[in-house]
């Protein structure tokens, strides 16, 4: 979708997965595309569906957890949109993690006993369960890749003041406790995941996606421990496969690396996985719907048309 015009528009991003305008300086209207990204670079062809299934999912979710800490989230009028508060956002993500899997993972391997400045304990393997969930939380960076940071750096660095992390901290390990509880309904463990918070005035929201497969990993909870104790992968819907599948092929991102060709089969399959996981977490069936770019507009224009009623 080009970029749109819209009544009250006063700014655009292009981010490496949606399309952001800003209207009269306090809504956002978060456009979800079809784009994959991976060790931080946008991937050659989009993922069809991929945006109505993260838009989805995370309304469902931010209304699921709209008790436990403010939202940004106003209004999501197509299937691949939102709109939104607009917050100053703190510039850091909220990386929060159950089991040692992942990034966790290739740090513990590599040697490495501390994350984030927190001490990680000796003899786990990859996938166990940490003996409690743990933040570690990451720079978010414009360009490039996010960077690991310790709680202690960013109350020293200003990023966030030490009354403005007690509250981000507890609302992450509520956020993920009650992300656990509802992935566990559906049989599913929720592994990791990662929440970016702002401000409007003195109060902190919740912005952004969340408990989708772009920010989130979750693992099959029927036969986790079997597999753990026999040694064995674990089954897992998370867009974790896209990294394997660019590591296999010689892809981490790195300067003078190509990411691979993408066959149209491969391109349907990971399709199916992001469906997949959105009736896993959901329990709904997905129902596809795309809708012309003018039916979008006329949408959004609504919605704010709406939101605009509410407020004067």
């Amino acid at each position: 979708m080009a970029p749109i015009q819209f009544s009250g528009q006063t700014a655009f991003y292009k981010g490496k997965v949606r399309d952001v305008y800003t209207i009269k300086d306090h809504l956002l209207v978060m456009i979800a595309s079809d784009r994959i990204s991976a060790f931080d670079v946008i991937l050659p062809e989009p993922i069809p569906y991929k945006g109505q299934v993260l838009n989805q999912i995370a309304a469902y979710m931010l209304q699921a957890t709209s008790d436990i800490c403010p939202n940004w989230l106003r209004s999501v009028p197509a299937p691949n949109v939102s709109i939104g508060q607009k917050c100053t956002p703190f510039k850091i993500e909220m990386v929060v993690r159950g089991n040692l899997t992942g990034h966790a993972w290739r740090t513990y391997s590599s040697g490495k006993r501390v994350l984030c400045g927190i001490p990680l304990p000796e003899g786990l393997r990859e996938n166990d369960y940490f003996p409690t969930s743990i933040i570690t939380p990451s720079t978010k960076a414009s360009e490039g890749h996010d960077e690991d940071i310790s709680k202690e750096e960013i109350i020293a660095s200003g990023i966030a003041s030490a009354a403005d992390w007690a509250v981000l901290e507890d609302y992450t390990l509520k956020l993920f406790a009650r992300g656990k509880e509802i992935a566990a309904k559906q049989g599913l463990i929720l592994v990791d995941t990662k929440y970016e918070f702002g401000k409007i005035g003195d109060t902190i929201y919740l912005m952004d996606e969340i408990h989708t497969p772009d920010s989130s990993r979750y693992f099959y909870a029927d036969g986790f421990e079997e597999r753990q104790k026999n040694g064995e992968k674990q089954k897992q819907l998370s867009k974790e496969f896209v990294r394997e599948w660019l590591i296999a092929n010689n892809f981490m991102g790195k300067e003078g690396q190509t990411v691979p060709h993408m066959s149209a089969e491969w391109i349907t399959t990971i399709s199916n996985r992001y469906i997949e996981l959105y009736e896993k977490v959901i329990g709904k069936a997905f129902v596809p719907e795309k809708l012309t770019e003018e039916e979008t507009v006329r949408r959004i224009e609504a919605a704010l048309a709406e939101i605009g009623n509410r407020e004067s």
